[in-house]
Order: C-alpha cells, then sequence, then structure tokens
C-alpha cells in the first residue's frame, strides 16, 4: 500500500444472464467504510428489446438504499405506494427502517427497444437509534443535486456535504458520497473531513502517491490526512465517506440491524407474509432457505 492507501478491494462479478453485477462491499477485507455496507456496481449492460432486470418486491430491515443510474431507467415501487422512475444523475433514497418492501423493474416502454442500464447500488447502514424508523421513500431529481464544475473537473454531490457544498438529500448520519468526472491529468483533492473514506474508480485510472490504480477497484484511504487523487486518463470515480457505526452490523440476504435477533424476526415475518405488499405487484421473492 502507499502513504494514502489502506486497502485496496476488487470486486466480486456475478453474470446473471448477460448482466453483470460487481460487488464491492462487503468484503472479506472490508465489511464496511462509514455507514456504506453494501455497494453493487451494475453492468453496464445493454439489453436486447424486450429484455430488462426485473427485480421482485423484497424486504428491507435497518437501512436506507441508494440508487445512482450512469445510464438506463429502473422503475421503483414499494408498500408505501411509491411508484418512481430513476434516470441518470437523479437519486433514490429508500429508508427501510422497520421494515419496507420494494420492486426494481425496466419499464415497459424501455423494452421495447434495446436499453443502456449502468449504475451503483448502495445500502446505507442506520444508527441505533434510527433502526426502527418509519420507513419512507425519496426522490431527487438530477437537477436539484449540486454540481461543481471547473475545467476537467465535474463533481456532483449526492448526499452529505463536499467540497463546500451540500446535497437536499437527507441522511440520519454524518456522511458524503459524490460522483466525480476528470480529464486526464486533473487533480482533485479528496478532504480529510471523515475517519472512513474510499474512492471506487467506475473508469478509466488514476494515480495516489504515484501508484496507478484502475477501474473497478475500491481504494480505501487512511484517516487524517488530505488525499491527492490524479487521473491519468479520462477517469470517473465516485466518493464515500463517514464517521464509523455505532457498532457492528449484521447482514443477512437483504437485512441490516444491529441484532441478530431482529434479523430472525424480519426472516419470519416476511416468510409468515407480516410485510405489506408492493403496490401493483403480484410476484414476491421466497426468503432463501
Amino acid at each position: 500500500m502507499t502513504d494514502s492507501i489502506d486497502i485496496v478491494i476488487a470486486p466480486k462479478t456475478h453474470d446473471l444472464g448477460g448482466f453483470e453485477v460487481h460487488r464491492v462491499l462487503p468484503s472479506i477485507q472490508r465489511r464496511m467504510v462509514g455507514p456504506f455496507i453494501f455497494f453493487d456496481h451494475m453492468g453496464p449492460a445493454t439489453f436486447p428489446a424486450g429484455k430488462g432486470i426485473d427485480v421482485r418486491p423484497h424486504p428491507h430491515i435497518g437501512l436506507a438504499t441508494v440508487t445512482y443510474l450512469f445510464e438506463g431507467e429502473i422503475m421503483h415501487r414499494d408498500n408505501l405506494g411509491s411508484v418512481q422512475a430513476i434516470r441518470p444523475g437523479a437519486v433514490n433514497w429508500m429508508t427501510a427502517g422497520r421494515g419496507i418492501a420494494h420492486s426494481e423493474r425496466t419499464p415497459a416502454e424501455i423494452r421495447e427497444a434495446p436499453a443502456p442500464l449502468h449504475g451503483i447500488q448502495l445500502w446505507v447502514a442506520l444508527p441505533k437509534r434510527h433502526e426502527e424508523i418509519a420507513p419512507s421513500f425519496v426522490h431527487h431529481g438530477a437537477d436539484t443535486l449540486p454540481v461543481i464544475a471547473e475545467t476537467g473537473k465535474t463533481v456532483r454531490v449526492i448526499a452529505g456535504s463536499m467540497f463546500g457544498v451540500r446535497s437536499p438529500v437527507e441522511t440520519l448520519s454524518d456522511m458524503a458520497y459524490a460522483s466525480a468526472t476528470l480529464a486526464a491529468g486533473v487533480r482533485l483533492p479528496i478532504p480529510a473531513e471523515f475517519a472512513e473514506r474510499a474512492l471506487y474508480i467506475t473508469t478509466g485510472s488514476i494515480a495516489v502517491d504515484r501508484t496507478s490504480y484502475a477501474k473497478g477497484q475500491l481504494l480505501v484511504l487512511k484517516p487524517g490526512t488530505e488525499v491527492i487523487v490524479q487521473a491519468e486518463s479520462d477517469s470517473h470515480l465516485l466518493i464515500l465517506s463517514g464517521e464509523p457505526m455505532d457498532g457492528p452490523r449484521h447482514i443477512w440476504w437483504n437485512f441490516v440491524s444491529s441484532s441478530k435477533e431482529r434479523i430472525e424476526q424480519a426472516k419470519a415475518d416476511w416468510k409468515a407474509g407480516r410485510f405489506p405488499t408492493v403496490v401493483g405487484e403480484t410476484e414476491f421473492i421466497p426468503l432463501p432457505e
């Protein structure tokens, strides 16, 4: 490692029938970065006409799901009655709290022609005092998120505060999440505002402390000092940061909690059909056995 990098994580890639998902967190090397406990890089992929993603209704507790797309469109539905398409640059932030069920599908009209899909889904673990909060869903359009545009550099602050601007997305813990596009040769300082920070390279390559890192790597930064990133080619990266969680978290399937017993209760509730149904859906994903 270098003076700035603590761990480098390469994701595990799963092929879901022509659509690749790269699982970055949790990892054997690092389970969480701040409150970020789950990180999937979806695609890039192009579905043939008539095809798309079909994630049937499934449950969550103890977390917030954060969907952010670079290309394509996904329709979100949940048991609160939310029906919301998400498109590139926008944010779907769903707080599961004590329990929610939702589905994610490619809209019918998008399936009429070949369609791309490329994006990130994160889970943010909730602080103990908020784990049983009432579920909620909020959509923020791309035009509502602050953008810092300079020569060769564009940074969109998705959540929290970074580089002197704050996203309107409300969070339940102190954290920041941003998307940065850099032209070759451009430098970007990563502030040391939070104890835990990581960079994920979606395209291109960057250098930190004169060491090169390529797309598909998560760089977990050492705490306490500003880190300078230099783009070696035209690059895009995501910046994740936050304070350590207030104790360990357990994760099983789609459930996150500070209590193993609470996860067992959620498993029993889903299996017994005690979660509310998702509006407009008749299917569901059974509890894994």
